[in-house]
């Protein structure tokens, strides 16, 4: 490859790694060319799958600020750069390597940490961004009808209340008065109604006819 050539290959992968979320580096040996279409199909749109050179890809590395990736830069290597979900893309290469096991996953990179193979294979066995939004959401759906329920509860109950006093004032008319059972019209009759038998005030004499006053005296004389 002449040296334009090189530069310009070492620049690309220099912006592929700077803009990734996560690369894989395999090893593909004994891979036919519809295999490694299959498993670019695999990985999905949110990642590419590339066949690089290793020492253009140690410059490239050492360029982008990644370090540790010289001892997996060995054999025939072909680097997964994902752009989306790291444990997507997990999943696709170590489902794809169990029906191929040509394909070697060798380690790689997420978030500027170096991976070793054992760590991406504990990303496959993780929940996908997807499953995990999902349960989200599920439980903030939950937590969103619990309130709910809380908010109209103390609500229901008043209802329940008037119901039950709207029911008893139909049946006793004297509660919405302030009676204590006795019907208002009974309460009327008894304030028109006269006074019987009133004793007189006190201080007051009680005057005698006058016809009894003259006998009495009549008699005395």
């Amino acid at each position: 490859m002449a040296r334009p050539d090189k530069a310009a290959a070492v620049a690309e992968l220099t912006e592929t790694f700077q803009e990734s979320a996560g690369a894989v580096l395999t090893e593909y040996r004994g891979l036919t060319v519809k295999q490694l279409q299959e498993l670019r199909r695999a990985l999905g749109e949110n990642a590419t799958y590339a066949v690089v050179k290793n020492t253009l890809t140690q410059i490239a590395a050492r360029d982008a600020g990644v370090e540790g990736f010289d001892d997996l830069l060995t054999g025939p290597t072909a680097i997964a750069f994902i752009q989306g979900d790291m444990v997507e893309a997990a999943k696709g290469l170590r489902d794809f390597a169990k029906a191929n096991p040509s394909l070697v996953v060798k380690g790689g990179l997420f978030e500027g940490r170096t991976l070793d193979a054992a760590e991406i294979a504990k990303l496959a066995d993780l929940e996908s961004r997807e499953v995990l939004l999902g349960k989200l959401a599920g439980a903030m759906l939950a937590s969103l009808s619990q309130a709910v329920y809380l908010l109209n509860a103390p609500i229901a109950q008043a209802a329940r209340l008037a119901g039950a006093l709207q029911a008893k004032a139909e049946q006793d008319p004297s509660i919405l008065g302030g009676g204590a059972g006795e019907p208002a019209a009974a309460a009327e009759e008894t304030v028109g109604a006269p006074v019987a038998d009133e004793a007189p005030a006190s201080g007051e004499a009680s005057e005698a006819p006058a016809d009894d006053v003259a006998a009495e005296t009549t008699e005395e004389s």
